[in-house]
């Protein structure tokens, strides 16, 4: 790619993430054409779909994350591994409202623009997942696909202005219930506020 166009690229791409983060991933290409100065041809043949523009800005992150899922394998306890990879993974996901959508549908997907990321990022966090339960930190009755599958459900909560406020709350008892040990002291902490009530 010449610099000129590398530029171009660049430009779009910054333009777009804002659009993007404003507007979630329904965000109109025209509107982000007219904020980076550009014809919305310039926008196409850079981006030819919605699904390739997201998937460009999503890339970087979802790298990330499966980066950091490689890191957290190796250091740290696989329980606050898991957790710490979950919780991070919510918070990307919020960042652009309506992408777990695309996400899950990408995952089924294989023409799709986004699938190759979302298998990656989906396979970092069932070895995360794995490691946990390998130690028998975290429950064996979920795997990988439900783990993403409450990344996109709590995304959704923490996007609902009735619910954001609760958002970590929620993200708390989901993480309890995945993790034995947390489990089974929150059982007995329920047991024990009965026992007074």
């Amino acid at each position: 790619m010449r610099a000129d166009a590398k530029k171009n690229y660049e430009h779009l791409l910054a333009v777009a993430r804002a659009v993007v983060e404003e507007q979630g991933a329904d965000a109109s290409l025209r509107d982000i054409a007219r904020r980076a100065d550009v014809g919305l041809a310039t926008l196409y043949r850079h981006f030819p779909t919605r699904e390739a523009l997201l998937e460009a800005l999503l890339r970087t992150s979802l790298d990330e994350m499966t980066a950091q899922a490689a890191e957290l394998e190796t250091s740290g306890t696989p329980d606050e591994a898991l957790v710490t990879w979950l919780r991070d993974a919510v918070a990307f996901t919020q960042t652009y409202h309506g992408v777990t959508e695309l996400m899950m549908a990408a995952l089924d997907d294989p023409k799709s623009a986004l699938h190759a990321s979302c298998v990656t990022v989906r396979a970092a966090g069932t070895r995360l997942l794995s490691r946990a339960q390998a130690a028998g930190k975290a429950r064996s009755d979920i795997d990988g696909t439900e783990l993403f599958a409450l990344i996109a459900a709590l995304a959704w909560l923490g996007n609902q202005p009735a619910l954001g406020r609760h958002a970590d709350h929620l993200f708390e008892i989901i993480a309890s219930a995945i993790l034995t040990n947390q489990a089974s002291d929150g059982g007995r902490a329920q047991r024990r506020h009965r026992a007074r009530s």
